[in-house]
């Protein structure tokens, strides 16, 4: 059995899709019914005894060193590519801490702290069974591994959530790929996932982590955030549509 021992909290992206609001304030930091969305989330590794906290930043990074003062155990990496790449270069700026660790991102809200739980057999996602459609990503799985996953969703599948555990030797591994995608091959532009699932999927023997519907929100949208806090209600319809990365 392993256990994560430190965490790894991507935050460094603009969120160009829920503009006005973070225009001033990074994603992360955006507070949703008086708690920030990045709140839920080291608090939910604290009730699980992950202490051991590396948050990558880029966007607005000087916002998030309150969190230093408030936290105890954070540090704060940064991102100097987060503008002009995918999430891959998030990770790859964590690249030496991903052994026994827990990935995930600093723009969703935990409801569920039990998701975040430290030991694990096999590295891998958290996920929850969907029948019916989606566009998220859809993991196929048999014998308790990951066989295929696609990338444009569809129906009767497991939805990969971004909380991902990895172990010591996977750990060791992701950091590798990454040195070679991002840092050799210059390919920028993908998510980070897509080494596991997609460059070097015959490395990796992925499980899951099966959760519930509603043990966390990812929240993507202005609509998505009015939905929760009826105070950003007046911004709907005035936000910026355009995809942004994972970061």
């Amino acid at each position: 059995m392993n256990r994560v021992e430190k965490a790894v909290i991507l935050a460094a992206g603009a969120g160009k899709r829920m503009h006005p609001i973070t225009l001033k304030t990074p994603k992360p930091l955006v507070q949703v019914n008086g708690l920030r969305m990045i709140d839920t989330v080291i608090r939910g590794l604290h009730e699980n005894g992950i202490s051991e906290i590396y948050i990558v930043v880029g966007y607005k990074k000087e916002q998030f060193r309150c969190l230093l003062d408030e936290y105890q155990g954070i540090t704060l990496i940064e991102n100097p590519c987060y503008d002009v790449s995918n999430n891959i270069s998030s990770l790859y700026a964590a690249r030496w801490y991903l052994e026994n660790s827990i990935i995930l991102d600093g723009d969703q809200i935990i409801f569920n702290s039990d998701i975040l739980s430290p030991e694990f057999e096999y590295s891998g996602y958290n996920a929850v069974w969907t029948e019916k459609e989606t566009n998220e990503w859809l993991m196929t799985v048999e014998d308790g591994f990951v066989r295929h996953c696609s990338r444009n969703g569809g129906k009767r599948g497991w939805q990969l959530y971004s909380i991902s555990r990895w172990s010591a030797e996977d750990g060791k591994k992701l950091c590798r790929h990454l040195e070679i995608e991002f840092e050799k091959k210059k390919n920028t532009q993908i998510y980070w996932d897509d080494i596991v699932m997609f460059c070097y999927p015959q490395e990796y023997q992925l499980g899951i982590r099966q959760m519930q519907e509603g043990d966390l929100i990812e929240i993507d949208e202005l609509k998505e955030l009015a939905a929760l806090d009826a105070a950003y209600s007046d911004y709907v319809g005035k936000g910026n549509t355009d995809r942004d990365g994972r970061q």
